[in-house]
């Protein structure tokens, strides 16, 4: 059984979650911005890890457009990832269009092309 991802995008007027176990997409929903409990995001993770029967990997999705991650209440005061046995947290940066772009453009080797390379496949000797 594939692992179950939850992506979180915590948003000023809104909190996006993508639940997908492999690349199948098992849940979407659009949520209000994020609770003033303390606990909500904790408890909705708490309740999906026993739902799937499953310990989570959650990633908190963030750019310049998001609100507080601390808002979600799963991280600690220094960043890090509070301690929980239904899941564990992530942080990833969404680049824009123009950000990834220029990130492949970087890491492209001028005059270099592997076309043909990976089109062969393993041989054993």
């Amino acid at each position: 059984m594939e692992k179950t991802l939850v992506r979180l995008s915590a948003e000023s007027t809104r909190t996006r979650v993508l639940i997908t176990q492999g690349a199948r997409d098992i849940g979407k929903v659009v949520l209000p911005a994020a609770s003033v409990h303390p606990r909500a995001t904790a408890t909705l993770l708490e309740g999906l890890s026993l739902f799937v029967g499953e310990r989570l990997c959650v990633v908190l999705c963030v750019d310049d457009r998001s609100s507080s991650c601390a808002s979600l209440g799963l991280l600690d005061a220094l960043g890090g990832s509070e301690r929980s046995v239904f899941f564990d947290v992530g942080i990833a940066t969404r680049l824009s269009r123009r950000e990834r772009a220029n990130a492949a453009r970087a890491v492209r080797l001028e005059g270099a092309d592997f076309r043909d390379l990976r089109q062969l496949g393993w041989e054993w000797v």
